[in-house]
């Protein structure tokens, strides 16, 4: 691709591990992913060692490890407002007062969802909308003091960010509009949700952060720039933006200000799904304005952005902040679904300085699509140095780990089957199927991993012997 951009063609393979027979490769520079990050002792080869299955068939960790369930949904909101909400998604940790800790939970409901986020006086946008966000607080030994509804009312939170100043940006993906599977209000926008004190942000959208497919954000803690993915899963596929604040970095509630939204154009690159040499870098890199941010007639990605176009991409996920660049996960490409080629996951690094665009890491199976380490979707910073990774494909699930060395291994796997092994009548035999996981995070002194099951719903905290 070189012709479409200044592109270099260096690709190192640093990691090609067998973890429970299935060959993974993560190919690129993974040390890129880790700038501005503390040094820290790169894991060996195996990791924190083979998974050891677990008796109470939950989930599977290494040995040393362990694990506390702190919410599953169905059981009761400790503040009395209702059911624990189905589809646990994306999720953020922040310190609170006196050594405790808020979680803050998204609830990614359409209206086929069995629990909804339980609708409270002065936290709901639209009452026909069961997704949201619950927030719990944790005390300083892990034991949860509160649980309830952070925000309701709204639609499919899939993830979102944490904020520089300590609230969660929860993301709509979708884009109904009122009148829509009963929906009384348009949705596909951003809200902030406070997760101390969730009634200082209330149900207010961040209607100049645009509508359109939200999946996740990221806050350039220097500029306070919100870089924003918009995960479109079929033809035309999403677009990478960045919203410039007009009171950036102002605190909570500064983004009702409104702003300026903005799409990011690739010259010469209409589709980033071609581009899988790892360390291709393209400079030049365009923000254009988006003509309507509120889609009033047409979805964002397919307005009129000028005769030099724009640069879309398939399945856009996970988004953060590291060092003073931003990263953004592509979960996969499929040329069936109409993508210019085929890819089973990467991850972009776009330098604002510089104003170019890298792809640092491409994922990908040794051998099958149906085994582990296609389709990365959740990603956070791990303290060990390296990256956590949710994996979000076929068959088994997995948390992965990735060293800075770029070595590979299995943290946790899903033991809760969603659809056990069965041969219908006259039929070919089916696998058991396993829910994903999400929202991996941190608390803030990186002693425990918080992760969610996203079905059934289950939120567990992980801890043990944490190299850093």
């Amino acid at each position: 691709m070189a012709e479409t951009g200044r592109a270099s063609t260096r690709r190192q393979v640093l990691a090609r591990s067998g973890v429970l027979g299935a060959g993974i490769a993560f190919t690129g520079a993974l040390s890129e992913l880790f700038a501005g990050t503390a040094a820290a002792q790169p894991l060996g080869n195996s990791g924190y060692g083979p998974l050891v299955p677990d008796p109470d068939g939950l989930l599977d960790l290494p040995k040393g490890f362990r694990y506390r369930v702190l919410s599953r949904e169905g059981d009761e909101l400790r503040s009395g407002e209702g059911r624990v909400p189905s589809n646990h998604d994306g999720m953020t940790a922040v310190a609170g007062r006196h050594g405790r800790v808020h979680l803050v939970r998204n609830h990614e409901n359409r209206p086929t969802a069995k629990f909804a986020v339980p609708t409270v006086e002065g936290l709901t946008y639209d009452p026909a909308g069961k997704g949201g966000c619950t927030a719990l607080t944790l005390d300083t030994r892990g034991d949860v003091l509160s649980e309830r509804v952070a925000i309701a009312g709204t639609a499919v939170n899939c993830a979102g960010g944490p904020t520089p100043w300590g609230t969660w940006l929860t993301c709509e993906e979708t884009e109904d509009k009122a009148g829509t599977n009963g929906y009384t209000k348009d949705h596909g926008f951003i809200f902030e949700v406070d997760p101390a004190d969730p009634h200082r942000t209330g149900a207010v959208p961040l209607t100049a952060m645009g509508r359109f497919q939200h999946e996740a954000i990221a806050v350039d803690p220097k500029r306070g720039i919100v870089y924003e993915t918009e995960d479109a899963f079929l033809k035309p596929f999403g677009l990478f933006y960045r919203f410039l604040p007009a009171k950036p970095l102002a605190g909570v509630g500064s983004l009702r200000a409104g702003g300026r939204l903005q799409a990011m154009r690739v010259p010469g690159v209409p589709d980033l799904s071609p581009i899988q040499e790892t360390g291709a870098s393209f400079d030049g890199v365009e923000w254009v304005d988006v003509p309507d941010p509120l889609a009033a007639e047409t979805p964002v990605r397919l307005q009129d952005f000028g005769p030099k176009g724009i640069t879309h991409a398939q399945k856009l996920e996970g988004c953060y902040w590291g060092g003073t660049c931003v990263y953004f996960v592509s979960s996969f490409a499929r040329s069936a679904d109409g993508s210019a080629a085929d890819h089973y996951g990467q991850i972009w690094r776009y330098d604002p300085a510089r104003h170019r665009l890298t792809l640092v890491v491409v994922f990908g199976p040794a051998t099958d699509v149906q085994l582990p380490g296609e389709s990365p979707d959740n990603i956070c910073l791990a303290p060990s140095g390296g990256l956590m990774v949710c994996e979000d494909g076929n068959g088994a699930q997995h948390v992965f780990g990735v060293t800075r060395r770029g070595e590979v291994y299995a943290m946790a796997r899903g033991a809760q089957t969603i659809a056990p092994a069965a041969t219908p009548a006259g039929g070919t035999p089916q696998a058991p199927e396993w829910g994903e996981f999400a929202g991996i995070t941190f608390s803030p002194d990186g002693e425990t991993m918080y992760v969610n099951c996203y079905t059934p719903g289950t939120t567990f905290a992980v801890t043990g012997p944490w190299r850093k």
